[in-house]
């Protein structure tokens, strides 16, 4: 018997990383949503349509991502990652569904120089970081099964910063990329391999899900460049220039790198290197 999936914010990367890895697995019955056709905001909307699907798991994908459109509107992000959140943990209550709920390595500090675990004191600095803690909190506070998976620097079918690197090397001899800011860049395949080995099981918890290794904004540019054969040069610069040309974009932690220490132990669950799962997405 198949595993019925209602995965929300469908058309964003990791929803359709999900849809690649189940649409031609008989273990699982993949059914997406996204705005306008479904809104979590919207709790009694949210509740009717769980209550018709009858979901096995609730993967909630949906997320209000722009860190400086948080810090711009600190109320919208809230209604989106908090509340959103909440209601989805009210709805899966209703038809007995495990909750699987997407939160982000911004609810840490970002200070530094160890991956943080997922039992570490979190303290986040920016709204985007805020409105994701307060979501986690509802969903351990009204979900019964649930699982909360951090993730950082995702790329996968959509919009994010291999993209944009690639795009902007069409048109630069060079570009200046922040070197002081550390982290796991993460394919959304490789997270999402992670999410449905989780998925059938019943160990609840926090799980940090990235890929392994630690590095720079700009190291993941050079690597990237060197991948693709491109000779656009990349210029380090630190957090505080880019602060200068950009004034109004949220603070970023400077170290983020997290510790994958439940996938290891619960599942034995190793994600790949970041630089193999660049290759695979940049060249297959």
């Amino acid at each position: 018997m198949s595993l019925k999936l209602m995965v929300t914010g469908c058309n964003g990367q990791l929803g359709r990383a999900l849809y690649e890895l189940t649409k031609d697995d008989t273990g699982f019955e993949y059914v997406g949503s996204d705005v306008p056709e479904l809104d979590i905001t919207d709790c009694e909307a949210l509740v009717s349509y769980v209550k018709e699907l009858k979901p096995d798991v609730i993967i909630n994908c949906a997320a209000a991502t722009n860190v400086d459109g948080c810090e711009k509107d600190e109320d919208l992000a809230f209604k989106i990652n908090a509340l959103g959140p909440r209601n989805l943990a009210v709805a899966a209550n209703e038809v007995d569904a495990k909750l699987i709920h997407i939160s982000t390595d911004y609810v840490f500090p970002g200070d530094g120089n160890v991956p943080r675990t997922e039992n570490d004191p979190v303290g986040p600095k920016s709204a985007y970081g805020r409105t994701k803690l307060a979501g986690e909190e509802f969903v351990k506070l009204f979900a019964k099964k649930w699982f909360i998976v951090r993730t950082a620097w995702l790329y996968g079918e959509g919009k994010n910063f291999v993209r944009t690197m690639l795009k902007l090397s069409e048109t630069k001899d060079s570009i200046s990329v922040v070197d002081d800011q550390l982290g796991n860049p993460t394919s959304a395949l490789e997270l999402g391999r992670a999410i449905l080995k989780l998925a059938p099981t019943q160990l609840y918890g926090i799980y940090h899900g990235t890929c392994e290794g630690v590095c720079s904004w700009a190291d993941l540019t050079e690597e990237i460049f060197k991948m693709k054969g491109i000779a656009t040069k990349v210029v380090r610069i630190s957090s505080e220039e880019y602060k200068k040309n950009y004034p109004d974009s949220a603070d970023r932690p400077s170290y983020s790198a997290l510790e994958k220490r439940m996938f290891k132990l619960n599942l034995d669950h190793r994600f790949k290197d970041w630089k193999d799962a660049l290759k695979e997405y940049l060249l297959g």
